[in-house]
């Protein structure tokens, strides 16, 4: 809905009564993000590899981000940028052509396999294999903070943040310098959250392996 300013306000603030299903949940992200780090391990050692051979500096990449009840937590990624060049605080927006992008990074953004390193914050609990993405404290969207593009905004903020969401499923991904663009981004978010399922996750993660074999664009 849109308040009298014409900014969207969002009226979502507690989470649906589905305990069963939120347990059901936690039990797919532990058992799926352990299998995925198993079965991925042979590629993300070559990652590794290849991400040293290029640049100097770590293999990953910290970042602080907002999870769930707003508590901060270290995403982990795998490190797509010059060491020196790292946006630690997330305030640049990547762009095509970003001169701070490695040859390897550029591979591993395209694909999203930078990405990979998450289902560790997805064992610890930090994050779901689908929510809202997390994003940094202050996040800026459409030339503002998102807190004041859309009223409401912490609505997202309920339960874990994802690897992947109904947003990123819908092409709702990459910068965030468009207003409708991102503001479309927390209308999907939050409708997820009114809807939650275990089979609306399991559609959510078909679909994103559909999108990413097909080419991902990043999140």
């Amino acid at each position: 809905m849109l308040a009298n300013d014409n900014t969207p306000t969002l009226s979502t603030r507690t989470l649906p009564r589905r305990p069963i299903n939120f347990a059901l949940k936690r039990a797919m992200d532990v058992s799926g993000a352990v299998a995925g780090l198993i079965m991925l391990a042979p590629l993300l050692l070559l990652v590794a590899v290849l991400i040293r051979l290029e640049s100097r500096g770590p293999i990953f990449f910290r970042q602080l981000r907002t999870g769930r009840n707003e508590v901060p937590f270290e995403i982990l990624k795998f490190r797509s940028m010059y060491v020196e060049q790292c946006d630690h605080a997330g305030v640049r927006l990547t762009v095509d052509g970003d001169p701070r992008v490695t040859r390897i990074g550029r591979i591993l953004r395209r694909t999203s396999l930078d990405e990979i390193p998450q289902l560790w914050n997805v064992v610890v609990g930090h994050m779901s294999l689908v929510g809202p993405r997390p994003h940094v404290p202050d996040m800026v969207a459409g030339g503002m903070n998102y807190a004041d593009l859309v009223r409401g905004y912490e609505a997202r903020h309920l339960v874990r943040p994802g690897l992947t969401g109904l947003a990123q499923c819908r092409g709702l991904r990459g910068p965030t310098t468009n207003r409708d663009m991102a503001v479309r981004r927390i209308l999907s978010d939050v409708e997820y959250i009114e809807t939650f399922s275990v089979l609306l996750d399991t559609r959510i993660l078909v679909r994103t392996i559909i999108n990413e074999v097909r080419g991902g664009t990043g999140s």
